[in-house]
């Protein structure tokens, strides 16, 4: 039998705890017994008899690492699995779904905007294991300023942008913490145990670690601010939110958010203002917000 038509005789409930394992080894780098035990209640027994089935499927998908006693991810890599890229991202960053993707059902009929592009999978696994692993990624990136060039980053968060995942990382070219598109990432190597310094973790990131507090009202030029409280749910006609100035930029461009200090954008689909424009001082991608201009240092020093 192939490892296809062997999987077709098993059980749902076996598929869903095969493919948990080989959603946690390649977007993760491992997995242990006790993982199965908890995520399916099954008994260690059962766990153990899953992770032996799995090598038998795809023997060059795990190694067993009799060190740490966990298994990872094998040198020879073949999914089994056909996973949607858009059922994985939903796996990696809200849990949802840890069984075989073989449809994707739901109660009530819906659409929802496709985002431009997705990540090519194996890249992403890559990233992903360096983030869980805490460990540098070595790849080659395209930028539109400065072309190909080869990098060494320490990643440890993803960003959606709404459009494009982005992963947050420190760039040991420009010792400076930053956000690679992971569509412009090519060749990526995990440098597996080679130690990462203090001062590239995320907690020395000022602009993941800075939390802006924002206070969106309605749009002045357009009707019906009422209809508006209703559709953003604010309290006291005011929505008030508090980001990671990492990501503010990306939020406030995604809601077109009108961020001039005159509310003077014009159009449909600035519903919102930033009531207080220094809020975003000394935030990055403010840049990206609309209408937004960073304030003099005189006036920020005097407002701030």
């Amino acid at each position: 039998m192939t490892p296809i038509n062997s999987l077709a005789q098993l059980a749902q409930p076996q598929r869903d705890r095969l493919a948990f394992i080989e959603l946690r080894v390649r977007f993760v780098g491992e997995i242990r017994r006790q993982d199965l035990v908890e995520r399916f209640a099954i008994q260690s027994a059962a766990a153990t008899r899953d992770l032996a089935l799995y090598r038998e499927l795809a023997s060059g998908n795990i190694d067993y690492d009799s060190k740490a006693k966990t298994y990872v991810l094998g040198a020879d890599f073949r999914s089994l699995f056909d996973y949607p890229a858009e059922r994985v991202m939903s796996w990696l960053t809200q849990a949802f779904g840890d069984g075989e993707p073989l449809k994707f059902k739901t109660w009530v009929p819906s659409e929802t905007p496709s985002r431009l592009t997705n990540p090519d999978l194996d890249v992403l696994a890559s990233v992903t294991r360096a983030i869980h692993q805490c460990c540098p990624l070595v790849v080659e990136y395209h930028s539109i300023s400065s072309g190909k060039s080869k990098r060494e980053i320490v990643p440890f968060a993803l960003i959606d942008t709404g459009l494009r995942w982005h992963v947050r990382a420190f760039d040991r070219k420009s010792k400076e913490f930053r956000d690679f598109v992971i569509t412009r990432i090519r060749r990526p190597v995990v440098l597996n145990g080679q130690p990462v310094a203090p001062h590239e973790m995320s907690d020395q990131d000022i602009q993941w670690t800075r939390i802006v507090e924002l206070e969106l009202v309605p749009h002045p030029s357009q009707p019906r601010p009422e209809i508006t409280e209703m559709d953003y749910g604010m309290d006291g006609g005011a929505l008030r939110m508090k980001l990671r100035a990492a990501t503010a930029g990306y939020i406030l461009r995604q809601w077109s958010v009108d961020c001039s200090p005159d509310h003077s954008l014009r159009g449909h689909e600035y519903r919102l203002w930033l009531k207080d424009q220094l809020a975003l001082y000394g935030v990055k991608n403010a840049v990206l917000a609309p209408g937004y201009k960073e304030p003099r240092l005189d006036e920020a020093k005097t407002n701030y």
